[in-house]
């Protein structure tokens, strides 16, 4: 299992909410089924004319609608096999189906394998995303590292074939790191493979013997985006002696990239310059970081291009604001991530990216999972899900309170992602 973040604590600059839009996801987050393609509808038909059914009749339902979908994963029609995926991603993302997918883990490898292996570029991406989301929800035991060890090679293959498309490529990455950290996290073999099928892709992003940035082909920065930030999720799992040599191949030449011509790009790459400098930070106190790198990211922080579009300069700016306060100050600005009456502090770049992963997979059920999810829940020193009554919910503890008892289990989960590191730093 991959072990919980490692909580800052004692951060100052708390930065509000994550705005009211996203609040309201977690509330109706069971309700999305509508939105989903043709057979997505398979999940949302009623039994009768609005009768009420008890909460074991629709569980049943339920699953026999997910039932039929899985069936229509092995249909000859490839777009009922695509609807399916496309259901299964919506339920997956906005249920909690541990039991149920438990018992049914190797027919939907099976399954996805195939897809994988014989679907064109839309199928393959999205059975990719839905292999992701099938690892979260099995929680990282054993069943979830066995599907892992059938599904790394088809997810790796895809992601470095040239000839496939960038979107099975890009999708593939994706669930290559989220699979990766959440099967594979006291698997050094595993976890050393994986991550350099994911450097061979965004590191021919990288400057050439001149120093010359290569021109992006199409689609080429989305796919190296997907990587890299895949690749960052893993690198949070490595011990001291790998983080070392991996910040000596690839630092210095990750600041040469921010000079990229695509702002998605560029913005992916500030992240993991200021995620490896803060692992760099944590390893040695005395690690530094290169002048020139504050003047580049300065140059980022305040680009007037007229040549970048009006937003593409906003977003930049503003994410290489918070770059350069962290590597100038050491100061990382909380975000705090609201669920139910819970939360969680976003309070360093380890825990932004890993929270941003379980996001980019669960998309708007990334709340429902952070209540009721042992895994997430595991990840973020959350303890078991609770179980309140109105009584409980009306008594709400002080945000300082939550946020000291937030602290506190970061603080002492440290102890143990250090001992994992550790036991691991043998195998690498």
């Amino acid at each position: 299992r991959p072990w919980s973040l490692q909580g800052k604590g004692g951060r100052n600059g708390v930065k509000g909410g994550s705005g009211a839009s996203d609040d309201d996801l977690a509330s109706d987050v069971l309700s999305h089924y509508s939105s989903a393609s043709e057979s997505a509808s398979v999940l949302d038909d009623g039994t009768g004319a609005g009768e009420p059914l008890d909460e074991q009749t629709a569980q049943e339902e339920t699953e026999d609608k997910l039932k039929q979908c899985i069936d229509n994963l092995m249909d000859k029609s490839a777009k009922t096999r695509l609807a399916a995926l496309e259901s299964l991603r919506v339920a997956f993302s906005s249920r909690l189906l541990c039991d149920f997918l438990t018992e049914r883990r190797l027919t939907i490898s099976d399954c996805l394998e195939r897809s994988l292996r014989k679907g064109g570029g839309e199928e393959q991406a999205a059975a990719a995303t839905v292999c992701a989301q099938l690892c979260v929800q099995l929680g990282g035991g054993d069943e979830s590292e066995e599907g892992f060890k059938i599904l790394r090679p088809v997810l790796s293959g895809i992601m470095i074939d040239c000839c496939a498309s960038v979107a099975a490529r890009q999708s593939c990455a994706s669930a290559l790191g989220m699979c990766c950290y959440v099967s594979a996290a006291e698997d050094g073999e595993d976890l050393v493979k994986s991550m350099s099928h994911l450097e061979s892709v965004f590191t021919t992003s990288y400057p050439n013997c001149e120093g010359t940035l290569p021109t992006p082909k199409a689609g080429a920065p989305g796919l190296h985006s997907a990587a890299l930030h895949a690749w960052a999720l893993l690198v949070t799992l490595c011990p001291a002696s790998r983080l070392t040599v991996l910040l000596d191949l690839h630092l210095v030449k990750l600041q040469a990239c921010l000079e990229s011509s695509d702002v998605n790009y560029r913005i992916a790459v500030g992240e993991t310059i200021a995620l490896l400098v803060e692992l760099g930070r944590d390893i040695d106190r005395e690690f530094e970081d290169s002048d020139t790198l504050c003047e580049c990211l300065k140059s980022l922080a305040t680009d007037g291009n007229k040549h970048r579009a009006k937003n593409d300069r906003r977003k930049q700016r503003s994410i290489f604001r918070e770059v350069l306060h962290y590597i100038e100050n050491e100061d990382f600005t909380e975000e705090k991530i609201r669920f139910g009456v819970e939360g969680i502090y976003i309070d360093s770049w380890m825990r932004r990216r890993v929270y941003d992963a379980f996001k980019e997979v669960l998309e708007s059920g990334v709340r429902h999972h952070l209540q009721f999810n042992p895994l997430l829940r595991d990840i973020f020193g959350l303890g078991p899900p609770l179980i309140l009554d109105s009584s409980v919910k009306a008594s709400k503890i002080s945000r300082f309170e939550k946020h000291l008892f937030n602290s506190a289990a970061f603080k002492a989960r440290t102890k143990l992602r250090n001992k994992v590191r550790d036991k691991r730093a043998d195998v690498m």
